[in-house]
């Protein structure tokens, strides 16, 4: 199967190999001394302390494999990638919500990154995707949970 290409801003690539180089150093050894006391308690089969860790490790072994993947398969959005003329990955874009008469601020980013409680949103999700390639002044609407909202692209920036 194929790797799924993941669109990164630098910032995002760092935060990631900073959690993998935390996870592979940090995480791993913690977990690794767990199992050991764990193991020094006795009989295993019946250890839930063991268990905890042991699954801990595969959990922190599978999200070490994850971020590999996803680092392996970056695309990497500089500024330089970044157009102004038209909404895309790596601007911030200022938006009229139509209804509510409400500005707001996003930056359109990968799904790796996405953190809508920062305003950072992904180009696959519904609001990304209907602003994405759209210029400044046009007029989009994005079917969301609660209905389809209307915005107006009032900026675009790097």
């Amino acid at each position: 199967m194929a790797n799924k290409e993941t669109i990164l801003t630098p910032y995002g690539i760092a935060k990631l190999e900073q959690e993998l180089q935390f996870l592979k150093t940090v995480r791993r050894r913690e977990v690794a001394e767990r199992i050991k006391q764990a193991i020094a308690f006795g009989d295993i089969s019946e250890n839930s302390e063991y268990d905890e860790a042991k699954n801990e490790q595969a959990f922190i072994e599978g999200r070490i494999v994850t971020l590999e993947n996803m680092l392996k398969n970056a695309k990497v959005i500089d500024d330089e990638d970044i157009d102004t003329n038209v909404v895309s990955i790596g601007c911030t874009v200022k938006v009229l919500d139509v209804e509510f008469d409400d500005v707001i601020e996003y930056t359109i980013v990968g799904s790796a990154e996405a953190n809508p409680s920062m305003n950072k949103i992904s180009n696959e999700l519904p609001v990304g995707s209907a602003l994405i390639g759209k210029p400044k002044g046009a007029e989009v609407e994005a079917k969301v949970p609660d209905g389809v909202i209307k915005l107006k692209i009032l900026e675009i920036r790097k």
